[in-house]
């Protein structure tokens, strides 16, 4: 099915660049084949441009800042505020697009939209608090201001998996600041940043002030890292990218803000609500089909009550419905074969090693990419799957005998994003709160993120903050001014 059949609005479609307020191609007519995972064809041609369309798009930017920068703040908070509610507007087009070059289900795409909006929404306010920081002066006859202003020239780099809210939560945030911005989505989801750009384009940025880069990444962010006019670079992706991008923009001394890998340990103790547990469990684990940075890794669950955990587990996962997304089922296909590959091989692995599979750990289909919801229980800390990032649907469960044993296995990485915690004892709540080596701990529940809490992780997971007043400011400098007065 391509793309354009699918959408209310057909000025949604856009298979071109977006710089400059220019929709344009490749100069050397180069494209990208989109291809659906639900079904592997080919839902439409972007264009893939290149070094020349890369130095054009640092151009336009550098050159819409002094003005955007200079703007008003509640001017820049207005027209963010139209494109969010051009967003709303547009939720079911922009949903469809998803699922069909991500391969999520239709509910979850949906609620990837609101989540999207709710960024947008949030800076559009926070654009007006910029400078509310103050310092009395410590020296006599002096006045003393701290004034936050916008870095410059910002390059978002977007991953596949939140195609439409990992550019938002980037985007808004360095657009409230006062910056401009160059945007490199991922080739396999090139169709939802065109998207948004033809919906910003309608709310009235400027030219150059909102810039959609689509192609190879080496090419395109290859320049940017080596441009001093690029003052921040913002990445959500793996680790291992993570740390090239650090090396490459060393040089420049740019600003960073980098969402990195996780590997996020689910801790159940024998004193919490089992069933709540289970509950949270799948959510954390299954949600995106287990393509999330935020899903649980490793679940280390009280001796106590394992066997339990274990059979409730394996229960609910083999009642989760697996199909193409626009038929809204639990979970969708991963987004390509080397997914596939990586839970067939740490599947193994476990296995090999002494790890029970008790359900699933095979493809729903051959020919497909829908992996069955799969459970490894007894698995040993020295598998891959405790070790590395799975990125899919498969669940490794496994024994601990106390606090202290459960704290080390959890800190034993050097993945530092987030960890989840069930237990009643008020105590432990705190203890394990402060001594888990994470960003973020979510207690008794799954869900925590959102427009207001500063995102991010530890160690290797990551550096900086995005959402809240955390991810504006790390699109801002702070300048200092002592004034004379005597």
């Amino acid at each position: 099915m391509k793309l354009s059949q699918v959408l209310d609005n057909p000025a949604l479609f856009r298979s071109q660049a977006y710089i400059n307020g220019l929709w344009c191609d490749s100069s050397d007519g180069k494209v990208l084949d989109v291809t659906d995972p639900g079904n592997g064809e080919s839902i439409g041609e972007m264009a893939s441009v290149g070094v020349i369309e890369s130095m054009a798009s640092v151009n336009a930017a550098q050159a819409a800042f002094a003005q955007w920068s200079r703007a008003l703040p509640q001017t820049r908070g207005d027209i963010l505020r139209r494109w969010h509610d051009l967003l709303l507007a547009n939720k079911e087009d922009l949903a469809r697009i998803m699922v069909l070059e991500q391969g999520k289900p239709i509910s979850e795409a949906r609620g990837e939209i609101d989540y999207a909006c709710s960024f947008i929404d949030f800076y559009a306010e926070e654009a007006k608090r910029a400078n509310i920081e103050s310092v009395t002066s410590h020296l006599p006859n002096a006045e003393v201001e701290l004034w936050r202003e916008p870095v410059g020239v910002a390059a978002l780099i977007t991953p596949w998996n939140f195609p439409c809210a990992m550019i938002t939560r980037k985007a808004a945030a360095a657009l409230a600041a006062g910056c401009t911005v160059v945007i490199h989505p991922s080739a396999e989801t090139p169709f939802s940043a065109t998207a948004l750009a033809a919906l910003a384009e309608q709310s009235g940025f400027p030219a150059g002030v909102f810039n959609v880069v689509p192609g190879e990444a080496p090419v395109i962010v290859g320049e940017w890292v080596k441009d001093c006019r690029v003052r921040a670079l913002s990445f959500t992706g793996s680790t291992e990218v993570g740390r090239l991008l650090y090396r490459q923009s060393s040089d420049t001394v740019k600003h960073l803000i980098l969402e990195l890998g996780g590997l996020a340990p689910f801790i159940v103790f024998a004193d919490c609500d089992i069933d709540v547990a289970v509950d949270e469990a799948v959510k954390a684990k299954f949600a995106t089909s287990g393509q999330d940075c935020l899903g649980a890794n490793r679940i280390l669950v009280e001796r106590a009550v394992y066997q339990e955990f274990c059979e409730k587990f394996v229960k609910r996962a083999e009642t989760l419905t697996l199909g193409y997304g626009l038929d809204d089922p639990d979970l969708g296909p991963l987004m390509n074969a080397r997914a596939v590959s990586k839970q067939d091989e740490q599947v193994q692995d476990a296995v090999t090693r002494g790890a029970q599979l008790a359900t699933g750990g095979k493809l729903k289909e051959e020919g497909t990419l829908l992996y069955l919801p799969t459970v490894l229980i007894d698995v040993p800390r020295d598998a891959r799957i405790m070790h590395e990032e799975t990125f899919g649907p498969v669940a490794a469960i496994a024994p601990f005998d106390n606090e202290q044993e459960v704290e080390e296995i959890a800190n034993a990485t050097e993945y530092g994003l987030v960890a989840y915690l069930h237990t009643q004892s008020p105590s432990r709540i705190y203890r394990l709160s402060r001594s888990l080596q994470y960003g973020m701990v979510a207690v008794n529940r799954t869900k925590i993120t959102g427009a207001p809490i500063p995102f991010g992780g530890m160690k290797q997971s990551g550096l900086g903050r995005e959402g809240g007043r955390s991810g504006m400011e790390s699109f801002m400098n702070i300048k200092y001014i002592c004034r004379d007065w005597s």
